[in-house]
């Protein structure tokens, strides 16, 4: 067995998989800890495991790199550079100097690494890098219904409340407060008082957005969600056989059901 074969084994291993997920929540946690008034010798111990935090993160990505063939495709995988990144700037010794607000930042975003050692979170963050560029449409048109609705807002309400309608980008905020549901009725009630269909407008508004947008935009990451999960069931033969079985024991158990009714 080549020394590649045992590092593929070893990372394929769920009890090491287990192992590095628990590190990284270990390391979640010290992070977390240090946010509080904690005594100087809580302190060191949360130090002392942040180093040894470091040296698995080292050694679970050597591990990896040497199980990668050729060794030059390591980098072309982003979660690879990322974790490579992340890695590398917590070895620097920089806590006492000027850059100690960095270190604390490069070891909150080690919890990220969850991403890139899960398979399944993997996939859904892939996913939603995937489906930004077809969100952009419709991002785009949800803009072009907040601005005309701002514009419509100020125009009528101006008057009314010019803290919440004195301009386009000022009713844009108070739109989006209304599309969350942030009290929305109260603004409602406000112009209603001037206007008595102004509810006509806050209605059409809310509908638009938060019911019709909202659900496309859910559509479109659903979609895209779907995707991967076909491409991951082709490019991994075993996942396929494995829905394969589940499917004929689902069908099994349904037939011996029937037969015991008989």
């Amino acid at each position: 067995m080549t020394w590649q074969s045992r590092f593929d084994e070893i990372l394929a291993n769920k009890v090491f998989e287990f192992f590095i997920i628990s590190v990284i929540m270990v390391s979640a946690l010290t992070v977390g800890a240090k946010t509080y008034n904690i005594s100087p010798v809580v302190l060191s111990i949360l130090e002392v495991a942040d180093v040894a935090v470091t040296v698995i993160f080292v050694i679970e990505l050597s591990i990896r790199f040497m199980a990668t063939h050729p060794k030059t495709g390591f980098l072309k995988n982003g979660w690879n550079v990322f974790d490579t990144i992340i890695v590398t700037i917590s070895l620097i010794p920089i806590e006492n100097s000027d850059m100690a607000l960095v270190a604390r930042l490069v070891r909150v975003f080690r919890v990220l690494r969850m991403i890139s050692i899960v398979p399944e979170l993997r996939m859904l963050m892939d996913s939603l890098l995937k489906a930004l560029p077809r969100l952009g449409y419709v991002m785009a048109m949800l803009f072009i219904i907040f601005y005309i609705y701002a514009a419509i807002g100020s125009l009528f309400f101006e008057s009314i409340n010019p803290v919440l309608w004195g301009n386009v980008s000022i009713a844009m905020l108070t739109l989006f407060r209304v599309m969350t549901f942030e009290d929305w009725t109260d603004v409602m009630y406000e112009t209603m008082a001037v206007y008595e269909y102004s509810w006509i407008f806050y209605l059409s508004f809310i509908f638009l957005t938060a019911f019709a947008f909202l659900n496309m935009v859910i559509g479109v990451v659903v979609n895209v969600l779907e995707e991967e999960h076909q491409k991951l069931r082709d490019e991994d033969p075993d996942i396929l056989h494995l829905q394969d079985v589940y499917d004929e024991v689902k069908a099994l158990r349904a037939l011996v059901e029937e037969k015991a009714l008989k």
